[in-house]
């Protein structure tokens, strides 16, 4: 599932299309009324958390990418699209395996954007008081509240939890008044650190505990399991990660 980096990266790769008329729209989505989609030019490009907003003049599409979507910029994937839009001068951009829904079409109105981890009006006091007002949950259910941390995924959770020493069964209200700074803090700033390597193609040379086998630091044996409400799969060190509970 693309995180919230990456749909920044496509937010930017697309660029190029604003204001662009869409004049043939396919694809086998059922939600979407993709022959109301011809001749309506793309008014903006925008990404919330997971979230792909193609804001047209009379509607918003948001694209979700689930656990397995993708997607192709002027060029296609050898299977059949969710959704594919095609421009006067031959450029295309074609989604797979994804939810295609129309949304409210005021945007700011439909989203929260300091909840956003990659907005620029990311709001770090708001998330601690939203992490505040529930103090059972979860540390690895935390992070993955996309009320909370819009954009976070399973990578950032594993490896935000590994770099602040933070055992992923710890409940936020036992969590000391520094620990909670540092979960807000650095799942912004693995964020953007996330951003930076994927866009250097060297993403995966920087796990330290996601579907790692050895804890770096103790040189012991992780664990593995799925954990917490969300059930995603985790990977932490027993020793160098505290359990606040």
């Amino acid at each position: 599932m693309p995180e919230g980096p990456s749909l920044v990266i496509l937010r930017e790769e697309t660029t190029a299309f604003i204001g662009k008329e869409i004049v043939h729209a396919s694809g086998n989505t059922k939600t979407v009324d993709l022959p109301s989609l011809e001749g309506q030019r793309i008014v903006s490009l925008r990404s919330w958390g997971k979230h792909f907003l193609i804001e047209l003049p009379h509607t918003v599409l948001r694209i979700h990418f689930m656990l397995f979507g993708s997607y192709r910029i002027n060029e296609r994937k050898d299977k059949p699209a969710r959704m594919a839009l095609a421009f006067a001068d031959g450029g295309e951009l074609n989604f797979y395996a994804c939810s295609v829904k129309h949304i409210e079409p005021d945007i700011d109105a439909a989203y929260d954007w300091d909840a956003d981890i990659m907005s620029p009006t990311w709001d770090a006091a708001k998330a601690r008081k939203k992490l505040r007002a529930a103090p059972a949950m979860l540390a690895c259910d935390a992070l993955l509240d996309q009320a909370i941390f819009a954009g976070v995924g399973n990578i950032i959770k594993n490896e935000v939890l590994f770099r602040i020493r933070l055992h992923p069964l710890s409940t936020i209200g036992a969590l000391p008044a520094p620990k909670l700074r540092a979960l807000v803090e650095q799942a912004r700033q693995y964020s953007f650190d996330f951003l930076e390597w994927k866009k250097q193609y060297v993403l995966k040379q920087h796990w330290l505990a996601h579907r790692k086998s050895t804890c770096p630091r103790c040189d012991i044996p992780f664990s593995k399991g799925h954990l917490g409400l969300s059930k995603r799969r985790a990977f932490y060190c027993e020793r160098c990660q505290k359990r606040y509970d």
